[in-house]
């Protein structure tokens, strides 16, 4: 915690400021005075306004709360439990992006009109570029935690507020945002700044966790019982052994750097193998288990790992063997070797100027692919803009597209608006079902890709734009070529790379997409599937693929009991179930013995249902009967009957 700076103290030294154009000597904290030497860089003043494009507009900021749900969802319990530390004591509690623009805040309401007054809400920008030295802009450049009093900060209109900011940092040591408790300076408190950065380091293990699903992890302490509390060290792993995340706990206990992420294999750093202390960890997962770095130092650590069986191929001769891809597209990759090699492909072409064509069924995840792609190149801070083709209205997908000069047409916005290529610009344009698209819309987007530059509607000034490309599409464009419906010039220009995903009943990682699908759905339980019901699940078609696959189990989980844990047949829509035993009897038909035909007729048909639910029950009339909706003494009479 910083000292305070007296209030004479710090108008003399503004008064220097301005006099002299440099901060005094030994009178400010050293942040504070390198903030304010910032503030006075960027063109600012203490008694002036704060910069222009302090607040974004509505399209940028609802891009950031996209680009951000992951920080976003993570954030949020822990706001809450932390505003629930300052309430009724004139604070808000503000989280905003690593560009320093505020996504979302939750305050005290009588705190809240003044806050706002000096636009301390969503979509604000409090950058010191645009608000001088602030406790959430100073921390961004710092890339620390630091209190901000009174009037420390720069601009003069800010000078009511005390403000105490901590960054919030990725497993790989990136700047994903600030956590920031503001309010009145009258009525600041010693401890605020470790209360904020207590709850960073909350969110941040939360996110590690959470993005370590398919990782091994490695929590640690150097006492036993450190393990599991806000100061222990959380390391995930891969499976060959590589370190490719850390909380900054587990960097300083293991004495590494950020840079040490994804270029360190773990028995670089301890005396004992890590295939012992797996071991150890099978037959007594309650306890930790101790180890040694090259220095002598002791820690204790727990294996953790959500997922069922991990293969482990840790390097013990040679330490040569490069990690594994550790990327966006990597974390959707579940196991399927026809996924994987589209992956591979695309993987190949990040980062250069070739356009990614996915050709898939409808609902294969083509936008999930393509947005994974964007997330593993070097544009993955920039925008990903994904739109329908499909589904723009005729009569405004060239305004939608291109945008439109102000007071170009009736109706038009005042202010004109820049079109959705234009949002694009510095990430990846994602062109779903491009097959739809019109003629008159393919030659205009043809001479875009061709000049990269666009002409908004009701304007003849051509704009630079600089994005990637990604198109997708259930057609086969070939065929769409021969009948005239799709030029063949675009169809050239859009298929630098085609990768070609697998419908949902060609895959062979049904049991771990499951897993994955269910982890999304309902992070807080380890939700399971029977396993009578999961080979069903395998054998299906299913016509709508990934999408409605998704929505089937979350339907199944919304189904659950508060102490159920295992979607069973029970727990499924009455149509899926339905079609699920139709599919079972028509893989194993059953021949009607009383005339010699292969027709069924209703009573075999019960028969046969009724049969295969005991089967795959192992004989359990209780749950035979739930899954078949019928009471239980129904069932022992068809049982009798038959």
């Amino acid at each position: 915690m910083q000292t305070k700076t007296s209030g004479l103290t710090l108008r003399q030294a503004r008064s220097y400021l301005m006099e002299h154009g440099d901060c005094p000597v030994d009178i400010l904290d050293s942040r504070v005075a390198q903030s304010w030497r910032r503030s006075l860089a960027a063109g600012l003043l203490p008694g002036g306004p704060a910069m222009a494009a302090e607040h974004t507009d509505a399209a940028i900021l609802r891009q950031s709360l996209a680009r951000n749900h992951d920080l976003l969802s993570h954030s949020q319990p822990v706001m809450e439990y932390l505003f629930d530390q300052v309430r009724h004591s004139q604070n808000v509690v503000v989280l905003a992006d690593s560009h320093g623009t505020l996504i979302h805040s939750l305050g005290d309401a009588c705190f809240l009109a003044k806050a706002e007054r000096v636009a301390l809400s969503c979509g604000a920008s409090w950058s010191e570029e645009h608000r001088g030295t602030n406790a959430i802009g100073t921390a961004l450049a710092e890339r620390n935690g630091v209190e901000i009093h009174g009037a420390e900060h720069f601009l003069e209109r800010n000078g009511f507020l005390t403000c105490a900011a901590a960054p919030i940092m990725s497993a790989t040591a990136e700047l994903l945002g600030i956590l920031d408790i503001s309010g009145d300076q009258r009525s600041g408190h010693p401890h605020t700044l470790g209360l904020v950065n207590t709850a960073a380091r909350m969110i941040e293990n939360r996110l590690l966790i959470a993005g370590s699903r398919h990782h091994i992890r490695l929590h640690m302490h150097a006492h036993p019982f450190g393990i599991g509390t806000m100061a222990e060290g959380i390391v995930s792993l891969s499976d060959d052994g590589w370190i490719v995340g850390a909380n900054r706990m587990a960097l300083s206990l293991l004495k590494l750097t950020a840079g040490d992420i994804g270029s360190t294999v773990l028995e670089r750093l301890i005396h004992e193998r890590f295939q012992d202390i797996l071991s150890f960890q099978k037959r007594r997962s309650h306890l930790a288990s101790q180890v040694h770095l090259q220095d002598g130092t002791v820690l204790f650590v727990q294996i953790h790992t959500d997922v069922s069986s991990i293969s482990l191929k840790l390097p013990s001769s040679s330490l040569n063997t490069q990690p594994i891809h550790d990327d966006a597209l990597s974390r959707l990759d579940s196991g399927d070797l026809s996924w994987r090699q589209a992956a591979d492909k695309a993987r190949r072409i990040l980062n250069k100027p070739i356009s990614l064509l996915i050709q898939g069924e409808s609902g294969v995840g083509k936008e999930l692919f393509a947005k994974a792609w964007h997330d593993s190149g070097v544009r993955y801070k920039g925008p990903f803009v994904a739109i329908n083709c499909a589904a723009l209205p005729e009569s405004l997908i060239e305004s939608e597209l291109f945008g439109y000069a102000p007071g170009s047409f009736t109706g038009a916005k005042r202010e004109g608006s820049l079109g959705r290529l234009r949002q694009a610009q510095g990430g990846t344009l994602f062109l779903d079902e491009i097959g739809e698209m019109t003629n008159a819309m393919q030659t205009r987007l043809l001479r875009v890709l061709q000049e990269r530059c666009v002409t908004p509607v009701g304007s003849s000034e051509e704009i630079k734009v600089d994005f990637s490309l990604v198109c997708a599409t259930h057609c086969n464009l070939s065929e769409a070529i021969e009948r005239g419906a799709f030029r063949s010039d675009l169809f050239y220009r859009i298929n630098g790379l085609t990768v070609q995903l697998p419908a949902l009943r060609e895959r062979t990682d049904i049991e771990q997409l499951t897993v994955n699908m269910l982890d999304h759905i309902d992070p807080d339980r380890t939700i399971q599937v029977a396993p009578d019901l999961l080979k069903a699940l395998g054998r299906y078609d299913w016509p709508g693929n990934m999408r409605q696959y998704a929505s089937i189990l979350r339907t199944a989980c919304a189904m659950l009991e508060s102490d159920e844990l295992s979607i069973s047949w029970q727990h499924l829509p009455d149509d899926i179930r339905l079609a699920l035993l139709q599919a079972s009897k028509n893989e194993h038909p059953v021949t009607n013995h009383f005339n010699g035909q292969d027709s069924l007729n209703l009573h075999e048909i019960s028969r046969h249902a009724i049969n295969m639910v005991i089967d795959n029950t192992q004989g359990n009339i209780s749950k035979a009967a739930r899954i078949l909706g019928i009471s239980r003494q129904t069932l022992y009479r068809k049982i009798q009957a038959k």
